[in-house]
């Protein structure tokens, strides 16, 4: 008979306190993708620190100060791309909900700090899709998403990357998923226009 355990989190924006933790993160996004698969694309402890003390990261703790999950903002295009990046929770700490909380958090993080950007994520998990869409995320087609070569080549340490490269960019086994900040808001104001129309 499976145990269950209850686990109280605190999820915070990371920062200099957290830094000690970098490692071990980078060491758990690469052991994922392995089980998976696929790929994140690699990131260093450095790279990871400096998210943290740009306060561009999401992290999560269990109350004894063991990390738990973690996830960071990229910017792209001069800011008009965002992406949530290196989304990744503790395997101890598994189906407790926990992605969930960060993937809403970071993206509140996103929305505050570039409120006019389009977010954007590649992912294959069924379980980021499903959070994704409750955001407000939509499918697209990769041409939507940024042009950036520098993001592009963030997927050179993913598994499927010549699969990516042989389609010239255009599609993978990635689902891409993106939310217009701007054009939700047109689709609001058109809903509001309707609505007092039809009074």
């Amino acid at each position: 008979m499976r145990q269950s355990f209850t686990f109280m989190f605190i999820i915070q924006v990371a920062n200099s306190n957290h830094l000690n933790f970098a490692e071990i993160i980078c060491q758990e996004i690469e052991n994922s993708a392995k089980v998976r698969g696929t790929g994140i694309a690699k990131r260093s402890p450095d790279y990871i620190q400096q998210k943290m003390l740009e306060g561009k990261a999401v992290i999560a703790l269990t109350e004894d100060n063991q990390w738990a999950g973690f996830c960071y903002i990229e910017t792209w295009q001069n800011e008009e791309y965002v992406a949530n990046s290196g989304l990744i929770v503790n395997p101890a700490y598994r189906q407790h909900g926990l992605a969930r909380r960060i993937k809403f958090q970071i993206f509140e993080l996103s929305r505050s700090k570039y409120p006019h950007a389009k977010i954007f994520g590649l992912t294959t998990g069924l379980a980021v899709m499903k959070i994704n869409s409750e955001l407000g995320y939509e499918p697209v087609t990769y041409s939507e998403l940024t042009h950036d070569e520098k993001f592009w080549n963030g997927c050179k340490s993913c598994v499927n990357y010549e699969i990516l490269k042989s389609k010239d960019f255009k599609n993978c086994l990635c689902t891409a998923m993106l939310y217009d900040a701007q054009e939700k808001l047109k689709q609001q104001e058109n809903a509001k226009r309707e609505d007092y129309i039809s009074l």
